[in-house]
């Protein structure tokens, strides 16, 4: 080895060590400026001999290339989310549940560990070497960030064993996330800039490490917690707490604040100390994680479908806030129906800057009694969605404006109307120019005609330009007319265009649904689409001929029949047809494999490589049907990425859990 590689090699050495003190633990042991020149030294000597670069040199955390997109990894061993408690009673029901599994009445190891609200990543090293980064995905498959994973500093390049073996290869997962100072800083530029704030640090974490560019990410002081491994082989672990130690003397970053426990009671007690506790830590988390210690047992437990027996998440109580009303806002919807929404003082809530909540209907406002200046409890429903929870009363200064629903459309001025047996209160002006907007938007939205680049700015200014003045128009459109949309430039043109013509070949369920039809959804739509074929035979068709259709009620079958019964919607339709849009569906036929034959399907969250509606069609193809609502009658729940409700309820009930990847692999059979 001549000096200059010996040089080179010590520079990086020194480097790495600083990183570890300064990233990992804190510590740093060096000033600022003499970590500089160190690295000025190594950058020089890279400069001077490119031949020597290496992948892991501290120089290569920020690459320079801008990549064109993120490939699709599969991971050595699956990455499992985990099932959520939200009581104590859910906690108790689980520790009986892992009793029960490993047939254990005395004392049981659980360790606590905090929930980092941040993104799940699996990085892969071999030698010694990081060579991958990888995002969760579906569990199954993620997509390959590792050029944002190198700009993170605290994620050791080339492992730093301290007298411990280390296998050849080695997964490891952990939590990506942004700490809160730098979530600040961040949008305070943004805000100055006149950019939109991000909503909270998670998504934060989660938009940096999706950057296209490694130099953005780098700019976004990003951190990692490890917690876990997926392949190893060689490792002598017993514990989980023994593997969280064991990925410390690698040189990883893990969080100190976990806890073993003997004793349910005591496992319960330390998750609700940081109920409070949460607001004081420098980084967001949003539960609690506890484990069965020992590693042993876990294989005894393993998994459900789709969660591990041996973990489970205790997720905290919605976090509310207080603040005021400082006006109330009419919205309209496609169906001409109003929906108030308070404009809030902006408070933070459960991770997210709060300015607006939905007031749902009149008969809401006046439950609650919420009044323009009132000040209102405020929490997220279910950690996402804004709700006033309760007036203050107390708070009340007299200035305080009683809210009415207004009797004219504030879009048209056209007479609203309160439905009869209904909270809705509707525009009555079919030519609202609010409702022919937001039918639009509704038309060409994924699930109806699907029309990428389409989005609302741009078609309220093909509107607004006299150039769309019902939806067979936005297939008459030349290059010349969408040109005149402001910012929209010669290739983005072409694009819409190409979109709105591969949107012809949609078919006359989507066509059905994209119309807004009263009543009439995706589901209904294809049925109806299905059955008839022809959108002549639809036209047709009586109320009680639809009504024999299964799953098609009164109200889908009147509410269509009522539609074409108006000679504008005939002509509409005749319209699209002669613009080329496809008005016919291929009449479905049941594979001759009937796997789902009497099966029942429910499913919820989004899935990465279909629909939900393509993977219904797939269901009900093999035989199957597909139900909006979980039962002790369902068969199975096909759950995705951020499963709500139905999947908690599938839980409790028992019902087998489908994740994407089981789901293709049972139809694939």
């Amino acid at each position: 080895m001549n000096l200059v590689t010996s040089e080179i090699v010590e520079l990086r050495k020194q480097l790495d060590t600083h990183n570890y003190h300064y990233y990992v633990l804190d510590q740093p042991l060096i000033d600022d400026a003499q970590f500089d020149q160190l690295m000025a030294r190594l950058i020089e000597l890279e400069a001077l001999y490119p031949s020597l670069i290496t992948a892991d040199s501290p120089t290569q955390r920020v690459g320079g290339m801008v990549a064109g997109g993120f490939e699709r990894v599969t991971h050595l061993t699956a990455m499992r989310s985990l099932g959520n408690a939200f009581s104590a009673e859910d906690l108790l029901a689980f520790d009986q549940k892992v009793r029960s599994g490993l047939a254990v009445d005395g004392q049981l190891e659980y360790i606590v560990e905090l929930k980092i609200d941040g993104l799940a990543i699996n990085l892969t090293y071999e030698n010694n070497r990081l060579i991958s980064g990888v995002t969760r995905g579906d569990g199954t498959q993620g997509e390959d960030v590792t050029s944002n994973i190198r700009t993170i500093k605290s994620v050791p390049l080339v492992l730093r064993p301290d007298g411990v073996e280390v296998p050849p290869l080695l997964e490891v997962r952990g939590e990506v996330y942004m700490p809160k100072g730098e979530f600040q800083r961040l949008n305070r530029e943004r805000e100055e800039a006149g950019e939109a704030l991000l909503a909270n640090p998670r998504n934060a974490a989660a938009g940096s490490l999706r950057q296209l560019d490694p130099k953005v990410t780098s700019q976004r002081s990003l951190d990692i917690f490890l917690y876990g491994i997926g392949v190893y082989t060689g490792i002598e672990l017993t514990t989980h707490g023994q593997m969280l130690e064991y990925l410390k003397k690698l040189g990883f970053k893990i969080n100190s604040q976990y806890r073993v426990f003997n004793q349910i009671n005591d496992v319960i007690e330390y998750c609700r100390g940081f109920v409070e506790k949460r607001h004081d830590l420098p980084y967001d988390i949003d539960g609690m994680v506890i484990k069965v210690n020992d590693l042993a047992s876990q294989q005894i437990l393993g998994y459900t479908a789709k969660d591990p027996r041996w973990a489970i998440a205790y997720k905290f109580p919605a976090e509310k806030a207080i603040t005021v009303v400082e006006d109330i806002f009419v919205g309209l919807g496609r169906t001409g129906v109003l929906t108030p929404t308070a404009i809030l003082r902006p408070v933070p809530v459960a991770g997210s800057i709060i300015s607006r909540a939905t007031l749902h209907n009149q008969d809401f406002i006046d439950e609650k009694d919420i009044r323009i200046g009132d000040t209102v409890v405020i929490h997220k429903a279910g950690e996402v969605i804004p709700e006033v929870v309760s007036v203050l009363v107390e708070k009340r200064t007299g200035e305080e404006k009683i809210f009415v629903m207004p009797e004219h459309c504030p879009e048209c001025d056209g007479k609203v109307l309160r439905l009869e047996g209904q909270a809705a209160h509707k525009c009555t002006n079919p030519h609202c120019p609010a409702l022919f907007r937001e039918g639009l938007i509704h038309f060409v939205s994924r699930d109806a005609m699907n029309i990428d680049g389409l989005g609302p700015a741009v078609l309220i200014s093909l509107v607004e330009a006299g150039l769309v003045k019902n939806v067979a128009d936005l297939y008459k459109l030349t290059m010349e007319e969408v040109l005149t949309v402001p910012r929209m430039g010669e290739k983005s043109a072409q694009n819409l265009l190409s979109a709105i013509e591969n949107s012809k070949q949609a078919g006359l369920g989507r066509v059905l649904f994209g119309l807004g039809i009263r009543h009439v959804g995706v589901k209904a739509a294809h049925i109806v689409a299905r059955h008839f074929g022809e959108i002549m035979a639809v036209q047709q068709a009586t109320a009680p001929e639809l009504v024999a259709l299964d799953e098609i009620g009164i109200k889908i079958a009147e509410s269509i029949v009522a539609y074409f019964a108006v000679p504008e919607n005939l002509q509409l339709s005749a319209d699209l047809e002669a613009a080329g849009v496809k008005m016919t569906e291929e009449q479905q036929e049941k594979d001759e494999n009937q796997l789902f034959a009497g099966k029942t399907f429910v499913l919820t969250g989004t899935l990465e490589t279909m629909s939900r509606n393509q993977a219904a069609e797939i269901i009900e193809r093999l035989g199957g049907k597909v139900s909006g609502s979980v039962s002790k009658k369902t068969s199975y729940v096909l759950a995705g990425d951020e499963a709500g409700s139905k999947l908690d309820k599938a839980q409790k009930l028992g019902v087998e859990i489908l994740d994407e990847q089981q789901f293709k692999q049972l139809i694939a059979e």
